[in-house]
C-alpha cells in the first residue's frame, strides 16, 4: 500500500461511527467482571480451584445462604468439569473459600437491603465477608466471574474487592399480560437477574389483553379475562420464594384505572361505559377505564387489593396509572356531573381523585404505592414512588417535588435499541442541578420488557444480554462507561448466562431451521447476522400482529444488537484508522463481503420454497448489493484509484434502497458500508483540502440520518 494512502487512512479515522466510545487505558489485569465492582485491585498470586475445593461458613448462616453456596458450587463444577468433595469444611483454615456473614438481613427483601460485600483472594484462601445474606449472594456471583483457567488448571486471581451498588433499586419489568410468560421462563430470568446483581422483579400482571393472577375473591377476573392463561396463587408464592432465595424483590403491577379491559370481561360494572367487554387482541391505547365516581368500585378494589397485599409481601404495590385517554369519562354524563360537583376541572384531576382514594386503600393494607409518570400530581402523597417512562428530566422534576423515583426511559428493551444506547443512559443526567437530598430520591431504574412482540420462545433474546449492560449502569460507579470494554465483557457474560438455562443464544438456530424447513441454514444465517428488528414502535407498521399472531418470522429470529454487524463496523474502523492493520482487515472484510454477495442464489431458493419467508424476498438482493459495494470500495481504497464518475451517486441510491426496512428488519451494517463508500470516493478531493477541513468535509457527506423519535 502506498505511503500516501497510509497517511490518508490514518487521517480518515474520524469518519467511522462504530456506535461506541474510545477504549480507555487497559488495566493491569483484564477482568471479565460485570457489573464492575465499586473498587477492585488485582494483586500477584492465584488460588487454585481443583477437586479439593471446599467452602466453610462463619458467623450467621441459614438455608438461603446454604442454598446460594450450593448453586455457586454447582455452577463452578459445570464450568470446570470437577467434582468437589461433598459437605462443608469443618476447619476454616482447610477451606479454599471462607464465607463470613454477620446476619440474615431483611426478612422480606426491601429497598434498603444492605448488599455490600468484600472479597479478598490470596494464593491460600478466598474470604467473602458481608453484613447480610444478600450481600454474600452478590459476592458469590463476583467470585464465579473471577474464575480463569490455563494449561495448569483453573484458578481465582489474587484480588481485593470492596463492593456495593450505586442504586438500591435495580429491576426488570416483565409484561406477562399481553403475552403470557410461563413460570419456567420467569424463573430462568430470575436466575439471570441474580447473576448480574439485579434485585427487583416488576411483574406486570394485568392489561387490556389479559388478567394473569388468580383472585379467589373475584374469580371472574382470571377465569374470564385470561384465556385460561394465569398464575395460581400457589405459583405466585413459588415465584416470590424463588426470587427471595436470590435476593430479589417481587413488585406486582395491577394497572388501573386504564389498561383494564380484561377486568371488565368478568365485571363490566366497574367500567365507565356499559359492556359487554372482550379481551383485547390488538395493541395500543384503548378507551375502557374504571369509573372513579362509583363507590362500589372502591369496595371492590379494597377487597381485591387486600387479597393481593396478602399474597405479595413486598412493601410496594404498583398501580400503573398510565395512558388513560379519558374518552369514556368525557362521554359519560354522570361522570361529567360528578367532576363538576367536586370541582375536578379535567381528566387529570379526576385521575388524581381516583389515585388518592386508591392510595388510602393501599395504605390500609400496609403497602406503598408506585405508579408511572402520570400519577404525579400536587396532591399526591410524598411516599409514592414515581416510575418514569418520560426521561431523566421527568424523574428529576419528581425528585425536586419530594418524590422518590426510578427511571425506565432509555431502558425499554422492546424498542430493539443496541446495547450501548441503553448502557450510556444514566438515571441522573450529567448536568443535573439536583441537591444531594434530591439525588438521594433517585432510587435507580428498571428495564422494561413489554410483550407485544415476544413469546416464551423469543423473550430471552429480547432481554439478554442487553439487560446485563443496564445492570452494570445501575450497580457500578458512574464513571464506568467504556463501551468497547463493556461489549468485550458482555460477550463472556452472555455465554455464562446459558448455564442458567437462558435461551437467548440457542433459540435462533431452532427458529432458522423452522423458517428454512431444512437443517441447512447457513445462507439464512449470513443474512440474519447483519439485520436487526426495526426500532422503536415501527414494527407495528411494518409487520402488524395481534395477540393471536405467531411470532415465528425472520424478524423474531434477528437479534436486537447484531454481533456480526458490530464486528464489521469495528473492522471498518480498524481498516480506515490503523495502517498496519489495513491489509489484515481488508482480507477479512473481503471474505465477509464476498459471502454476502454469493449468498443471494441460495437465499432466493430458500425463500421460494418457504412461504413464511416470502416477505423477505427483497433482502437477498440488498445483501448482495452491500457485499458488492463493500468489495468495490475496498478495491479503490487498496489501489488509491478514484472510482468512476457517478459511482458515488449510484452507490448512494443503492444504499438508500437497501436501507428501507423489509420484513420488519433493517441492515445494521449500512453505516459501515456508507463510510467505506465516502472514504473511497473522497480520496482525490481530500488531497486538495487542508487536513483541518477533512474531518468537517467527510462528516458532512457521511452524516447519518436522524433516528425516528421514540414515544
Amino acid at each position: 500500500m502506498a505511503h500516501k494512502l497510509t497517511a490518508l487512512l490514518l487521517l480518515l479515522a474520524f469518519t467511522v461511527n462504530v456506535r461506541s466510545q474510545d477504549i480507555s487505558a487497559p488495566q493491569a489485569h483484564q477482568h471479565n467482571l460485570l457489573p464492575v465492582p465499586a473498587r477492585v485491585q488485582f494483586q500477584a498470586g492465584r488460588l487454585a480451584v481443583d477437586k479439593t475445593f471446599r467452602v466453610a461458613t462463619t458467623g450467621f448462616s441459614d438455608e438461603r445462604l446454604r442454598a446460594g453456596i450450593e448453586r455457586a458450587l454447582w455452577r463452578l463444577e459445570g464450568r470446570t468439569g470437577l467434582t468437589f468433595a461433598p459437605g462443608r469444611a469443618t476447619d476454616e483454615s482447610g477451606a479454599q473459600l471462607l464465607v463470613q456473614t454477620k446476619g440474615p438481613g431483611k426478612s422480606i427483601p426491601a429497598v434498603d437491603e444492605d448488599e455490600s460485600y468484600t472479597l479478598d483472594v490470596s494464593d491460600r484462601q478466598a474470604r467473602l465477608a458481608a453484613p447480610t445474606v444478600v450481600g454474600a449472594l452478590r459476592g458469590l456471583e463476583t467470585l464465579l466471574q473471577l474464575l480463569e483457567g490455563d494449561r495448569t488448571g483453573y484458578y481465582l486471581p489474587a484480588v481485593s474487592i470492596q463492593d456495593k451498588p450505586r442504586f438500591p433499586w435495580r429491576g426488570l419489568l416483565i409484561d406477562s399480560a399481553r403475552h403470557f410468560t410461563p413460570i419456567e421462563v420467569i424463573k430462568r430470568n430470575l436466575d439471570g437477574m441474580a447473576a448480574v446483581k439485579l434485585n427487583v422483579f416488576h411483574w406486570h400482571l394485568t392489561e387490556n389483553q389479559g388478567f394473569r393472577v388468580e383472585s379467589r375473591k373475584y374469580p371472574k377476573l382470571h377465569l374470564l379475562g385470561s384465556d385460561g392463561l394465569y398464575y395460581t396463587q400457589a405459583q405466585v408464592r413459588d415465584v416470590i420464594e424463588y426470587a427471595r432465595q436470590r435476593g430479589i424483590r417481587v413488585v406486582p403491577e395491577f394497572d388501573m384505572p386504564g389498561h383494564t379491559t380484561a377486568w371488565f370481561v368478568g365485571y363490566p360494572e366497574l367500567a365507565s361505559a356499559p359492556g359487554p367487554y372482550e379481551i383485547e387482541r390488538q395493541w395500543g391505547i384503548f378507551d375502557p377505564a374504571m369509573d372513579p365516581t362509583r363507590e362500589a368500585l372502591y369496595k371492590f378494589l379494597d377487597n381485591f387489593i387486600g387479597e393481593m397485599a396478602a399474597l405479595f409481601p413486598d412493601a410496594y404495590l404498583h398501580i400503573g396509572g398510565d395512558e388513560v385517554n379519558g374518552k369514556q369519562w368525557n362521554a359519560n354524563p354522570k361522570i361529567q356531573a360528578f367532576m363538576q360537583a367536586h370541582g375536578l376541572k379535567d381528566d387529570h384531576a379526576l385521575q388524581a381523585y381516583f389515585n388518592q382514594r386508591l392510595l388510602r386503600i393501599i395504605q390500609k393494607h400496609g403497602k406503598k404505592m408506585i405508579g408511572w409518570d402520570e400519577v404525579l400530581h400536587p396532591d399526591l402523597p410524598k411516599d409514592t414512588v414515581v416510575q418514569s417512562w418520560r426521561g431523566q428530566a421527568s424523574l428529576a422534576q419528581a425528585a425536586k417535588q419530594g418524590y422518590s423515583g426510578i427511571l425506565s426511559s432509555g431502558y425499554y428493551l422492546d424498542l430493539m435499541q443496541p446495547t450501548d444506547e441503553h448502557y450510556l443512559v444514566d438515571p441522573i443526567a450529567a448536568n443535573s442541578d439536583m441537591t444531594p437530598e434530591q439525588l438521594a430520591r433517585v432510587l435507580g431504574g428498571e428495564a422494561c420488557m413489554w410483550s407485544e412482540y415476544v413469546s416464551a420462545e423469543t423473550i430471552d433474546s429480547r432481554i439478554w444480554p442487553r439487560l446485563a449492560a443496564i445492570a452494570e449502569r445501575l450497580w457500578s460507579p458512574r464513571e464506568t462507561t467504556d463501551v468497547n470494554d463493556m461489549y468485550r465483557r458482555l460477550a463472556v457474560t452472555s455465554m455464562r448466562l446459558e448455564e442458567l438455562g437462558l435461551a437467548h443464544r440457542t433459540y435462533q438456530g431452532k427458529m432458522l431451521r423452522r423458517l428454512a424447513a431444512d437443517e441447512e441454514t447457513a445462507p439464512l444465517k449470513v443474512l440474519v447476522d447483519v439485520v436487526e428488528p426495526v426500532k422503536f414502535y415501527n414494527r407495528g407498521q411494518q409487520h402488524p400482529t395481534t395477540q393471536l399472531s405467531a411470532l415465528t418470522s425472520l424478524v423474531d429470529a434477528a437479534h436486537a444488537d447484531a454481533e456480526q454487524a458490530r464486528r464489521v463496523s469495528m473492522m471498518v474502523n480498524d481498516l480506515l484508522s490503523d495502517a498496519p492493520r489495513f491489509q489484515t482487515q481488508r482480507t477479512s472484510l473481503m471474505q465477509i463481503f464476498t459471502a454476502w454477495r454469493d449468498a443471494r442464489p441460495a437465499l432466493e431458493l430458500m425463500i421460494n420454497r418457504s412461504p413464511i419467508l416470502q416477505e423477505s424476498a427483497p433482502l437477498p438482493g440488498d445483501l448482495a448489493t452491500l457485499g458488492i459495494t463493500g468489495l468495490e470500495a475496498l478495491e479503490h481504497l487498496s489501489t488509491g484509484a478514484p472510482p468512476p464518475p457517478q459511482w458515488l451517486e449510484t452507490k448512494r441510491a443503492e444504499l438508500e434502497q437497501a436501507a428501507k426496512p423489509k420484513a420488519a428488519v433493517e441492515f445494521a451494517v449500512l453505516r459501515a458500508i456508507q463510510q467505506l463508500v465516502v472514504a473511497a470516493n473522497e480520496l482525490p478531493q481530500l488531497k486538495t483540502l487542508p487536513p483541518a477541513r477533512w474531518k468537517e468535509h467527510v462528516l458532512e457527506l457521511a452524516a447519518p440520518k436522524p433516528a425516528p423519535p421514540s414515544r
